[in-house]
């Protein structure tokens, strides 16, 4: 619950999306690869402003992306994924990975606020909050 609550309280901030996937293995080589294909099949590029972001881990590969639509993409770019990525490896290490994703979805909220703040009334939360499981 942790993680969805942290996404709730992300997405109050902003009309950006964040949703989780979660699986045993990724059936990729590379987790971005992955990560772009589940972002696709979640429609989270439907959102209206692009602003959607998908956390991707398969726990038994050790295997984490993050997939970013075009709107916040161009906005942070690549190297900002990475070292989203890089803090939830740590907290992994640290055998404490729901507070590294729950750091990463705060830190992702708060740039989602400041590119594409929350709009009142004529903001709807486009995407589901739970995290989704796969295989």
């Amino acid at each position: 619950m942790a993680i969805q609550d942290a996404i709730g309280m992300a997405e109050k901030k902003t009309s950006g999306e964040v949703r989780v996937y979660i699986e045993s293995k990724c059936s990729y080589i590379n987790a971005a690869d992955r990560a772009a294909e589940l972002f696709l099949q979640l429609e989270m590029h439907k959102t209206a402003a692009r602003n959607g972001v998908l956390f991707y881990l398969a726990i038994k590969d050790r295997q984490i992306a993050i997939w970013g639509d075009q709107g916040i993409h161009e906005k942070l770019g690549t190297a900002f994924w990475q070292l989203q990525v890089d803090r939830i490896i740590s907290a992994f290490q640290a055998k404490d990975p729901t507070l590294g994703i729950c750091l990463a979805i705060q830190e992702i909220g708060a740039a989602l606020h400041t590119h594409f703040p929350y709009e009142g009334d004529k903001d709807k939360n486009e995407l589901s909050d739970e995290l989704s499981f796969g295989r």
